[in-house]
């Protein structure tokens, strides 16, 4: 393997996702005269009055991805790039290959990072290599790969923060990334994807999946620090040379320019 996978320790990720009408349509409505957005609406209304208003969240198992975003970081933290999967053509298929021929081959030394990745990430991508039969062997016979709950191979952020949902984390990656400072959602929010989608910007949904990225790296870093692994001063110069890293690349990744732009300085309080 070569140096510059090896350098490779960390695989911080994200995937958006949309509802696969077609499927929704055959599963869910097939002898009903509905089009496709149609079944999705229908099938969001059902949800949202089943959670009595709370989410219409269709589930990991009717979703198909739209955008992969990667930061791929050194073993010091450090950050070395951040790569969107298969642009601009952002196949779904195609994205799917080659994050599991990256995990399972030229990263297979590298642990995921995700916030929420055990319980959607994952599965969706499973789904999606049971979908187009990629051979994903590593992953499914290694019992501390990226699926089990305890292991080094994957950190699920959500799941290590919540004492592995002793409690809810409410509020989520938004809550704690605004904590250390970072943006946070800004001008999208995860629910406003689908429709996003329809009106084809699939390049705006592409941005707020690094923004997506960039928070779980950050709060990532602030994980580290409670582990003993770097010190607060230490993950202070690494969040300043990734800004400096955002302003450098606004002209090469789109996404950055905003980002930087509702960057805050951390106040902690009270």
């Amino acid at each position: 393997m070569s140096s510059k996978y090896e350098e490779v320790k960390y695989l911080v990720f994200d995937v958006e996702s949309v509802p696969d009408a077609r499927l929704i349509k055959k599963v869910k409505y097939p002898e009903e005269d509905l089009d496709e957005v149609s079944a999705v609406r229908k099938y969001q209304s059902e949800i949202l009055e089943s959670s009595n208003g709370t989410t219409d969240f269709i589930p990991v198992t009717f979703q198909y991805p739209i955008s992969i975003c990667i930061a791929k970081v050194r073993e010091d933290f450090t950050l070395i790039d951040i790569v969107s999967l298969d642009k601009p053509q952002f196949r779904p298929s195609e994205m799917v290959r080659l994050f599991w021929h990256g995990v399972e081959n030229l990263y297979d030394h590298a642990s995921l990072v995700t916030f929420n990745g055990r319980g959607f990430d994952i599965p969706l991508l499973e789904l999606m290599a049971f979908r187009y039969g990629f051979t994903v062997k590593r992953h499914f016979r290694d019992k501390w790969a990226g699926r089990n709950r305890f292991s080094t191979k994957h950190i699920d952020l959500q799941d290590w923060l919540s004492n592995y949902n002793a409690i809810r984390m409410n509020g989520g990656l938004n809550l704690l990334a605004k904590v250390l400072g970072k943006p946070g959602k800004m001008s999208t929010k995860g629910d406003e994807v689908y429709d996003i989608f329809l009106e084809g910007r699939i390049s705006d949904i592409n941005d707020y999946c690094i923004h997506d990225v960039l928070d779980t790296y950050f709060v990532f870093l602030r994980t580290r620090v409670l582990m003993g692994e770097i010190t607060l001063e230490r993950e202070q110069e690494i969040a300043q040379m990734t800004k400096l890293f955002i302003h450098n690349n606004m002209d090469k990744i789109s996404a950055f320019k905003e980002y930087y732009a509702n960057w805050q300085e951390i106040d902690p309080w009270p």
